[in-house]
């Protein structure tokens, strides 16, 4: 049968109950291709590429086994052109197609590069809603019609009346819609946490594929035993380990920072769901991932109190949400935002690990080991370092973009440059994410095992974070001194005395001057 349309997926584009896939023709084909335009934009973790290109061929292999047609291009094929518009050019050359279906891409790179390409060679590309996100591109326009001042919390509470998740007579479960002062406790020492559900994927196949290629990637990977789910089934074994031995535990230590040696080898796991490169590659549906951990707790309310399902649920359909719609409100210029003029590289230890600092080794080794770090060790560790030594918000969302498994820029950038860096002017925070030593020793345990002193502010061994922290406050001061959410730490210098003021500037700007050797 002749060819009649093509149809894109892209690689995170992997929703098995999209409607292309419910009725079958011999005259679609469906394109999806494995490129160096994607591998190379920014250096990847091996892990990460590893896992979408597994990811993409179990969901093309899945297409072609329920009788639809594939043309699946992968890095290696001699047709393959490495670019995305170049490859479709060939296909509907070669099928004589003057059409393209596409589903909308969540990345604004991508979007532009289709719409360029198809305006510039007059091809009429249809659009589909990929049908996975709760709310649309422009939903703080609906949301906020008369306002820039975007609040998370009343976008979240909209969602939840929407969709009536935890909700009873049109009021939320158990009268509060926020609970996270019942969360965010320190994990104690020894604490006994169940080992993480991971995965034995042999990816060897793929790996050569890399390797031959010369694809520069970072981080570890054992490709006969990739950790990482890549289809459904194994997305919804990780989800259902989650319900029964995560969600107990979620919201009481989703802050907490832990090693392993007081908490053994789940210590980079925790409580986590971990399941987010699933649901950005749409493998899972954010409805249903909060569907199965509500029924959990409902069926487990002894074990799972309301605190930890309202916390998760709050993440998947508020927060991850939220950042898309500011995502899409605002690029391209949110890309090139830098409110606070940080222009300091990326210090060498965020692709090593190697520095003195306990906190930061952790996290980034962490990250290099497993593609994955959590929430607070993304914002509170690396980014707060990286905010408070002036580290350039280009830099750094490289690095984010690169070194997590799930990673895609929608989600990547609003949390970097926004959230992490308040290299957005505070579109989304109120405040710039800083803290000294003494937030590190309440969530965590890295202190103990530090070269550093906490306690310290100055001279000899004197935590870096403690007198980075002050420099951040002194040298932005006539940004942030009015800021109601920070007058008592300007109060708090303000009343030191210009002596102190000095020793901890002097500190600071030593440790800057040599903060490779940290």
């Amino acid at each position: 049968m002749k060819i009649h349309t093509l149809r894109l997926i892209l690689g995170d584009q992997l929703n098995a109950r999209h409607s292309w896939f419910r009725e079958k023709d011999a005259g679609v084909l469906y394109v999806m291709m494995e490129l160096k335009q994607e591998t190379d934009y920014v250096v990847h973790h091996r892990q990460k590429v590893l896992a979408f290109f597994a990811a993409m061929r179990a969901f093309g292999n899945a297409l072609n086994t329920a009788g639809h047609q594939v043309n699946y291009i992968k890095l290696d094929d001699d047709t393959n052109e490495q670019s995305l518009t170049q490859n479709l050019q060939q296909l509907m050359k070669k099928y004589e197609v003057t059409t393209l279906e596409c589903q909308q891409p969540d990345e604004y790179r991508l979007d532009h590069q289709l719409k360029s390409w198809a305006g510039a060679n007059n091809i009429h590309l249809n659009w589909f809603d990929t049908e996975h996100f709760l709310t649309g591109r422009n939903s703080l326009k609906e949301y906020f019609p008369n306002s820039e001042n975007y609040l998370m919390e009343t976008f979240y509470r909209r969602v939840r009346k929407q969709y009536d998740i935890l909700m009873e007579g049109g009021r939320p479960t158990g009268g509060r819609w926020n609970y996270d002062k019942e969360n965010q406790k320190k994990i104690p020492a020894n604490h006994d946490v169940e080992p993480p559900l991971t995965f034995s994927n042999d990816v060897s196949d793929i790996d050569e594929v890399l390797h031959d290629g010369d694809v520069k990637t970072m981080g570890q990977a054992n490709a006969a035993q990739l950790i990482w789910p890549v289809n459904r089934k194994q997305s919804k074994q990780l989800l259902e380990h989650f319900c029964q031995f995560g969600l107990p535990d979620f919201g009481r230590y989703q802050d907490t920072m832990a090693t392993e040696n007081n908490v053994g080898k789940a210590h980079w796991s925790l409580y986590h769901s971990r399941l987010s490169f699933s649901l950005n590659t749409k493998m899972l549906h954010p409805l249903e991932v909060v569907n199965a951990a509500i029924d959990a707790w409902s069926k487990n309310k002894d074990t799972i109190s309301l605190a930890q399902i309202e916390g998760f649920c709050r993440q998947i359909i508020g927060w991850r949400e939220f950042v898309r719609g500011i995502y899409w409100a605002h690029m391209p210029d949110y890309k090139n935002l830098n409110a606070l003029n940080h222009t300091r590289p990326l210090p060498e230890f965020y692709w090593t690990a190697n520095t003195k600092m306990a906190c930061l080794h952790y996290a980034v080794k962490q990250s290099l080991d497993y593609a994955y770090a959590h929430h607070i060790q993304r914002l509170m560790v690396t980014g707060n370092f990286a905010l408070l030594a002036g580290v350039s918000p280009d830099a750094l969302d490289d690095w984010y973009l690169g070194i997590y498994i799930d990673a895609i820029e929608w989600v990547e950038l609003p949390n970097t440059r926004g959230m992490s860096q308040y290299a957005d002017g505070g579109l989304i925070a109120t405040k710039p994410y800083i803290a000294s030593a003494n937030y590190m020793q309440k969530m965590g345990h890295y202190c103990k095992e530090c070269y550093y002193d906490p306690k310290k502010k100055t001279g000899e061994k004197a935590c870096p974070f403690n007198s980075l922290y002050w420099h951040f406050i002194e040298r932005h001061k006539e940004r942030f001194k009015d800021n109601h959410r920070m007058s008592m730490m300007y109060q708090v210098w303000n009343k030191k005395t210009d002596e102190e003021q000095q020793a901890l500037m002097k500190q600071a700007e030593t440790y800057l001057d040599n903060i490779n050797e940290l």
